[in-house]
């Protein structure tokens, strides 16, 4: 019950990695509160299953004019929050010179703009706590690159400057910020690969398997938890061996 007594945020926490990391707190005693833009089918099964430690709030992250304001409200309901996790993302993947601006501005909009607006509400109240852990979802692409996501990769490597600069900002004041780069993940995005790209990507991973969404998990619990104390301003690739 590493995070028992807390209390924290995970946006796009319906499924996949985001579910996983809500998942993960609430069995090390945390209560959580997600963001999505529909409700999991299962919300009311989740909801008994916590004994009531699970909240859930929809929202659309990309109608940048109202994020704030959903996170005020939260944050007036709560009191603030121990730990934050910036998992909401999207894909618009095409070759750069097929890109149109608004599946560029999308991406761009939910991935990076989002996650400084939630940071920025979120990290005013830790600051005033002087406590509070803000996990950000960037990506190996966001380091490397990749071809047919120049606006993800440009969304992610954004979320890195982002948190680094937003470490450098709040570590007088005991707020740590500290972001996780998956490499390839079993989640609904990877599932529409091809076979014949999973056995490319396959063959790059020394580890010879994809990653699961609890393995991230795994990963924003340290973070989120007393045993990364010292650690903040980093990006800790979660990819099998892939970069190495």
């Amino acid at each position: 019950m590493r995070l028992e007594n807390k209390k924290a945020l995970v946006t796009g926490a319906s499924r996949g990695i985001g579910r996983a990391i809500a998942d993960r707190f609430l069995a090390e005693g945390a209560e959580v509160w997600g963001i999505g833009t529909k409700a999991p089918p299962d919300l009311a099964e989740r909801i008994k299953a916590a004994n009531g430690r699970f909240h859930w709030v929809t929202a659309d992250l990309s109608a940048l004019d109202g994020v704030e304001a959903v996170i005020e409200s939260l944050l007036g309901e709560t009191g603030g929050f121990d730990v934050l996790v910036n998992n909401a993302g999207i894909t618009r993947d095409n070759l750069s010179f097929r890109m149109s601006l608004d599946d560029f501005r999308n991406v761009l909009d939910v991935n990076l703009t989002a996650t400084f607006l939630v940071s920025r509400t979120v990290g005013r109240a830790m600051i005033r706590a002087r406590t509070g852990s803000i996990i950000n979802m960037a990506s190996v692409v966001g380091i490397h690159g990749n071809g047919g996501q120049a606006n993800y990769a440009a969304s992610k490597a954004g979320v890195i400057a982002l948190t680094k600069s937003l470490a450098a900002e709040t570590a007088a004041r005991g707020v740590r910020v500290n972001a996780i780069a998956p490499g390839f993940v079993e989640t609904d995005m990877t599932r529409a690969m091809t076979e014949d790209a999973k056995t490319k990507t396959l063959a790059l991973i020394p580890l010879k398997r994809m990653g699961t969404p609890d393995d991230i998990a795994n990963t924003a619990m340290f973070l989120a938890g007393d045993e990364s104390a010292y650690i903040t301003g980093q990006v800790i690739p979660v990819d099998g061996g892939m970069f190495m």
